[in-house]
């Protein structure tokens, strides 16, 4: 995660919202002290303070969700950054708003939404080697997502065509006379549902082969992403 905004950040803010520094710097700088020393759950307690007396409290809501990530607990702090997006993106903090948003989205495995969120850092700050990477990790993950669940859906679509199969078999003829006069089956030839046991047999190990292939090219990638303290 990026960096705390500091009480630079609250100096700054006050040339554009001077009401921002006179209601939240006490808390902020309380947060500060506390989360530097490693008491999230005080630090919180902070940063609560601050946006309560000031909901779109910059500092507040951006170090709030620092506090939150660090507690795990990312839906909260995602719902923190979306408080302040349409402020943060006026301050030349902007880049760094959207690789956090891209972060805790990545914990929420939101790979969709990551993918956006360090797309923007990224016009934002082009030389972020931190965020294209994770920027690339977010995309893989997001394809692995989405061929997941298109193979979710052709083995649904395949367990349909054998409740097919198996119900068409109920309702042949079973009495001896109605089978002998069907034609039999030539030696050597396969029936349709052996044919479609043996296709799912291939697929299945063609999944199993790519699966692995998108594992490791998965952990790759993963392994050069990097943390970022806000």
């Amino acid at each position: 995660m990026k960096k705390l905004l500091s009480i630079i950040l609250t100096v700054f803010v006050a040339a554009s919202l001077p009401l921002f520094a006179q209601t939240d710097k006490r808390e902020v700088r309380a947060g500060n002290r506390k989360f530097s020393k490693g008491n999230y759950g005080e630090s919180e307690i902070d940063y609560r303070k601050a946006v309560l007396k000031d909901s779109l409290s910059i500092a507040g809501q951006y170090n709030l969700a620092s506090a939150l990530y660090r507690q795990e607990n990312f839906e909260e702090a995602a719902k923190s950054l979306a408080k302040i997006e349409a402020e943060v993106a006026e301050t030349p903090y902007a880049s760094d708003y959207y690789y956090n948003e891209g972060d805790v989205a990545l914990q929420r495995k939101d790979y969709a939404a990551a993918v956006k969120a360090f797309r923007e850092s990224l016009l934002l700050n082009p030389g972020d080697i931190d965020a294209k990477e994770n920027y690339l990790y977010a995309k893989e993950m997001l394809k692995n997502q989405q061929g997941g669940q298109g193979q979710n859906q052709d083995q649904n679509q395949q367990q349909d065509q054998d409740k097919q199969d198996q119900d068409n078999q109920q309702d042949q003829p079973q009495n001896q006379e109605q089978q002998e006069q069907q034609p039999q089956d030539r030696q050597g030839d396969i029936s349709q549902q052996q044919a479609r046991q043996m296709l799912r047999a291939v697929q299945a190990q063609e999944k199993e082969t790519q699966e692995k292939v998108k594992k490791e090219k998965a952990a790759l990638l993963k392994s050069s992403q990097k943390e970022k303290n806000w």
